[in-house]
């Protein structure tokens, strides 16, 4: 039986609902041979840095380096991926990586409250409306 998807992306941050989306894209790998990719991106420039202009600036490099130990963690308990790291506006990038990549299928959390979507965008939203390929999206199950 053919794979349904020959190159399957998980987008993530360190969230629960992350942690779901990539549950499941190791479920859809599983179906079939393969690719998994685990794609993380690093917001650059940040949006916010937590104070007066000026009064701290984070280093790209410093950010960078502490994304990729995160990331590289992440991978190291899932064999059957390979991480990416990218720097940029989160979904514009991740489009451009999935388009640049031949990914068939990605996988995303959906899990802002709705000031947080006004304030810095849905990056599913932004997906489901500009990716390359399918994207499933998967929300957290409702809170008890």
């Amino acid at each position: 039986m053919d794979a349904p998807y020959r190159h399957i992306a998980c987008c993530l941050d360190d969230s629960d609902a992350a942690r779901l989306a990539l549950d499941e894209a190791r479920r859809l790998r599983a179906l079939g041979p393969g690719r998994l990719s685990l794609v993380h991106v690093v917001h650059w420039p940040l949006p916010y840095s937590g104070g007066p202009v000026g009064m701290w600036a984070p280093n790209l490099e410093d950010v960078k380096s502490s994304a990729r130990i995160w990331l590289d963690e992440q991978v190291a308990a899932v064999p059957e991926a390979q991480g990416v790291l990218l720097v940029g506006y989160a979904p514009a990038v991740a489009r451009e990586w999935a388009k640049d990549n031949a990914a068939d299928l990605l996988v995303v959390a959906a899990y802002h409250g709705f000031a947080e979507r006004i304030a810095l965008g849905s990056f599913a939203h932004y997906l489901v409306q500009h990716a390359p390929c399918p994207v499933l999206v998967l929300r957290p199950p409702p809170e008890s």
